[in-house]
C-alpha cells in the first residue's frame, strides 16, 4: 500500500508541515498508540547456544547477531560469539538469493535469520535450491549451520556516522538508545563514544504503534542513505513545506539517516 494512502500518516505529515518539526518533541508519546511501525521483539540467539544445544534448534528459525570469522566457499561464512573466537564456529549458508559482501572490519557484526540444520549438503541443496561445493565444507559436515534467508550488517550507530559512505544504500540492523525524539517520525540513536561518531538520525516511514521513550533501547532495520530532502520526499512520499525543509536541511542535510522498515523495543 502506498504511503500516502494511510490517513493517519497524512494527518501526521500535514501537522508536521504546518507547525514545524521540533515542536513535536513530546507529541509522540500521546499519539503513537494507534500507529503501525513497531513489530514484536525479535529474539537474538547466541551462536554458542546453537552449537551447544543443537537438538533444540534443528529445524527451527533463529536470529543471531555475531562477528564473522572467515569466509567459506563462495557464499558462506562462519560466525562465533565466543571470546577471542575460541568456541565452536557456526556456518552460515547464504540462501537469501542475494549476494552479501562480508565486512572487512572484524568489529562489525552481521545479523542473520534462517533455519538451523545439520549440514548435510545433498539435502540442503535440494530443499533450498542451492549449489554447494563440498570441498570447502569438509570441516563442517553434519555440524549445525544456519541456512540464511536474511543477512544484514549490524553496526553500532557511531560506526555508521563515522564512515557513512560504507553503509549508503545498504540495509542494516542497528540497536541503540533513543537520544532525542525530534518528531513523530524523526529521532536519534545515541552514540556511546566507542567509535567516535555522532548520534544516528532515524526516519520512521510511519509513526510507531507503541510509544518510543527517551533513553529507551530499540532495534531498527532499514536502509542507510544521505539525508537529502528532495530524495526523501520523492522516495517515501513525505511532503514538507519550505520552512520545515529549510529547518531539516540546516540541521541534518547530507548527514546519514537510517530509514526504518522494521523497529522493535529491546
Amino acid at each position: 500500500m502506498a504511503i500516502n494512502d494511510n490517513p493517519q500518516r497524512r494527518d501526521f505529515l500535514q501537522a508536521l508541515s504546518k507547525v514545524g518539526v521540533l515542536v513535536f518533541l513530546v507529541a509522540i508519546a500521546m499519539v503513537a498508540k494507534s500507529c503501525s511501525l513497531f513489530n514484536a521483539k525479535a529474539t537474538i540467539t547466541n551462536t554458542s547456544e546453537i552449537t551447544d544445544n543443537t537438538k533444540e534448534f534443528i529445524g527451527n528459525s533463529a536470529t543471531i547477531k555475531s562477528r564473522v570469522i572467515q569466509k567459506v566457499g563462495l557464499t558462506s561464512f562462519t560466525v562465533s560469539d565466543a571470546r577471542f573466537f575460541r568456541g565452536e564456529p557456526l556456518v552460515v549458508v547464504n540462501a537469501s538469493g542475494a549476494p552479501f559482501d562480508l565486512p572487512s572490519d572484524q568489529n562489525l557484526k552481521v545479523q542473520v535469520t534462517g533455519q538451523v540444520r545439520n549440514l548435510v549438503i545433498p539435502k540442503i541443496e535440494q530443499e533450498f535450491n542451492l549449489k554447494i561445493d563440498d570441498k570447502y565444507y569438509k570441516d563442517y559436515i553434519n555440524k549445525p549451520a544456519i541456512i540464511a534467508r536474511y543477512i544484514v550488517l549490524a553496526p553500532q550507530p557511531g560506526q555508521i556516522t563515522q564512515h557513512p559512505e560504507q553503509y549508503y544504500r545498504r540495509r542494516v540492523a542497528v540497536t541503540g538508545k533513543v537520544e532525542n525524539i525530534r518528531s513523530p517520525v524523526l529521532l536519534t540513536l545515541h552514540e556511546n563514544q566507542l567509535f567516535g561518531g555522532e548520534d544516528l538520525l532515524v526516519l520512521l516511514k510511519a509513526p510507531p504503534k507503541v510509544a518510543i521513550n527517551q533513553n529507551q533501547t530499540v532495534s531498527i532495520t532499514g536502509e542507510v542513505r544521505p539525508f537529502i530532502i528532495a530524495e526523501i520526499e520523492r522516495d517515501y512520499g513525505f511532503t514538507w513545506d519550505q520552512n520545515v525543509k529549510r529547518e531539516l536541511e540546516g540541521k541534518y542535510g547530507n548527514r546519514p539517516v537510517l530509514v526504518a522498515e522494521i523497529a522493535y523495543p529491546e
